[in-house]
């Protein structure tokens, strides 16, 4: 069965998904564990509510790092596991409830984990498939089964770069293993055929000459797409789009694309112009459209800046003025579209930044706080909002709120090192010296080269001795 996006459902289903996220979100994790639960029930495919679970089931269980390092000893000898395992050859759906269970009351059981995983597989869900090693193998990471499964799911869910990444990594760990050298090969001739076309061949929806085109259009394509251009293949892309809107008009792919080349030319006046003829078009209201625009004066803006020489005093206070208008415009621009989309909460997000930059901790931490609730933005609301708490003098507020990002940020990747070098700096600047090298040793641990950590442990050992 295929996974379904929340516009695929029915509404009473999207309802209740919506109702257990505002439960997860308000940290109501018993509520949220019920709501999702049933969703699943009803939708197995349905991708998004099954993540939200795994959050809200985690959290519940308070999920910390200590928590995680039990997630492999997990309850895997469970009567319920053994039945999902059962169940797993004559039917993965039902298989899949059973484990849901499981993870109900013990979100740590690798054993429900693993059939998740693997009735997902037999259900053809890959992103679930995935999600589930994705957790399993966070904290078994030298498990080569483990790690070519979720190579394999991830090819699967059509993450081919991700899966070669996985593949090469355990290539690197073991270069004789013949059989994960062949699955590399696999994937990369796999990578090909997608990216030449020819897996519709395959597939007979295609032709050869969907793929031999015109050798002229084909370097045209090419062209358009690359993503920086010189500035004679630009003019050339921007003559052959202004010819073709003479006979179109109404053409807004085209207008759009106009307004790319430009900008990539510098010439943002000329790319405003195209912004505003889509945006006087039939199209209606385009929250990206207009977020365009602004990038595009804020670039204007960096342009004239870099046109001059902050050596020289009197150049260095006109990038002083420059600098400053281009905030004010921010300011005032933001402010409009939070008026015209207030419940966008990415804009809302963005608000919060320009206001934080501005200096203006009051309102920006009015913006995060309903940021947050973007699970796309959260973790990232919840570190602009620890900084402006710290800013504030409020370093209890901040330290709550590095801690219950860091609870629901899973995998350790820059965002997560942010976070922690964050939670150090404001527990050493409340004199928390121990709990501050505890964060700063987490990173070093992992990426020695990362900001100033290696210099805070190395001092803290110095003193030590």
């Amino acid at each position: 069965m295929p996974e379904k996006s929340i516009n695929e459902l029915p509404r009473d289903l999207r309802d209740r998904y919506e109702k257990g996220k505002q439960a997860l979100q308000r940290q109501n994790f018993d509520y949220a564990v019920s709501i999702l639960t049933q969703v699943l029930q009803q939708e197995p495919g349905f991708f998004d509510a099954r993540q939200a679970l795994r959050a809200a089931q985690f959290k519940k269980a308070g999920g910390g790092s200590s928590f995680f390092k039990k997630v492999l000893g997990g309850a895997s000898s469970s009567p319920l596991v053994a039945k999902a395992q059962l169940a797993l050859r004559k039917d993965p759906l039902e298989a899949m409830q059973i484990a849901e269970q499981v993870l109900g009351s013990d979100p740590s059981s690798a054993g429900a984990h693993k059939v998740v995983a693997e009735a997902a597989t037999a259900a053809d869900l890959p992103r679930t498939a995935c999600l589930e090693y994705e957790i399993l193998r966070k904290h078994s990471p030298k498990d080569v089964d483990l790690s070519t499964a979720y190579a394999e799911a991830l090819a699967r869910a059509g993450e081919i770069a991700k899966a070669e990444s996985i593949y090469i990594e355990l290539l690197r760990a073991d270069p004789t293993n013949s059989e994960i050298a062949q699955s590399l090969k696999n994937l990369s001739a796999k990578k090909t055929m997608v990216e030449g076309g020819y897996d519709a061949l395959a597939d007979g929806k295609g032709s050869y000459r969907d793929i031999l085109k015109d050798k002229e259009e084909a370097v045209s394509l090419e062209q358009e797409k690359r993503e920086v251009k010189t500035d004679d293949v630009a003019q050339r892309l921007i003559n052959e789009n202004e010819v073709r809107l003479l006979r179109e008009p109404k053409n807004l792919k085209l207008l759009r694309t106009l307004a790319d080349l430009y900008l990539q030319k510098k010439d943002f006046d000329r790319a405003l112009q195209y912004c505003e003829r889509i945006k006087t078009s039939e199209a209606g209201a385009d929250p990206s459209l207009e977020r365009l625009m602004a990038d595009i004066t804020a670039r204007k803006f960096d342009h004239a800046i870099a046109q001059l020489d902050p050596q020289d005093p009197a150049q260095a206070e006109q990038i002083a003025k420059l600098q400053a208008d281009r905030l004010a415009y921010q300011l005032e621009e933001c402010k409009s579209r939070v008026e015209r989309y207030p419940t966008d909460l990415q804009i809302r997000f963005e608000m919060g930044e320009l206001y934080f930059t501005a200096g203006k901790i009051t309102e920006a931490i009015g913006e995060f706080q309903k940021a947050q609730a973007n699970p796309h933005r959260r973790l990232q609301a919840l570190g602009f909002l620890a900084q402006c708490f710290a800013r504030r003098g409020m370093n209890d507020s901040a330290v709550r709120m590095l801690q219950s990002a860091l609870k629901e940020k899973l995998v350790f990747d820059d965002e997560k090192k942010e976070l922690i070098y964050q939670l150090g700096c404001v527990l050493e600047k409340i004199g928390k010296a121990e709990e501050a090298i505890e964060q700063f040793k987490q990173i070093y641990e992992n990426d020695i080269s990362y900001k100033d950590v290696a210099a805070k442990v190395d001092a803290y050992y110095a003193q030590q001795q």
